[in-house]
């Protein structure tokens, strides 16, 4: 793989994380998952999702749960690994109620250490601006968050696939960056 940073996003049960994967396997480092949630213990359905991916995934994969230290992890893993970080809204999660300094401040950590990192990085971003407007403000913030993240990450990678429909599409060679 000889690309930096790429961005892997879409719309639920899209098949991004399946991208995502794919792409890993072509990296030339050992992969290490970065996995942004745990499995509730009260959720059936989403301890089903997590062992579906843990299922995907090969087992000389490390994966690290980092929760909310994305960036400190990204910071701290040696050079010549792959990084593969799913996802950003499960990230978001984790950090979603810190006031707007401290948040800006925490996009610009790991937008930081992104450009920083010496190892290739994958990420996995969903898209929720597509539906209908959040009825409740922690939704809405939740929605506007993650998409102007996805939207900065976006602007520094070097490959964003928009994958939807189970379709991967290479938005930097078939769109035009917004400025």
């Amino acid at each position: 793989m000889t690309h930096r940073i790429i961005l892997v996003t879409g719309p639920t049960r899209s098949g991004k994380s399946e991208w995502a994967e794919h792409l890993a396997h072509g990296c030339d480092y050992p992969v290490t998952y970065l996995a942004t949630s745990t499995a509730a213990t009260d959720d059936e359905e989403w301890q089903q999702r997590i062992k579906d991916h843990r299922l995907r995934r090969p087992p000389q994969w490390q994966t690290l749960e980092v929760g909310a230290d994305l960036a400190r992890t990204i910071a701290l893993t040696l050079p010549g690994n792959c990084l593969l970080v799913d996802s950003l809204g499960s990230w978001l999660t984790t950090v979603l109620t810190q006031d707007s300094p401290r948040w800006e401040y925490t996009v610009d950590e790991l937008l930081d250490t992104l450009k920083l990192t010496p190892n290739p990085v994958i990420l996995v971003s969903e898209e929720t601006g597509w539906g209908i407007v959040p009825a409740y403000a922690t939704g809405r913030l939740f929605r506007d968050r993650l998409g102007t993240l996805t939207r900065q990450i976006g602007a520094m990678a070097d490959v964003v696939y928009l994958v939807t429909s189970g379709y991967a599409i290479n938005l930097k060679q078939v769109g035009e960056l917004i400025q």
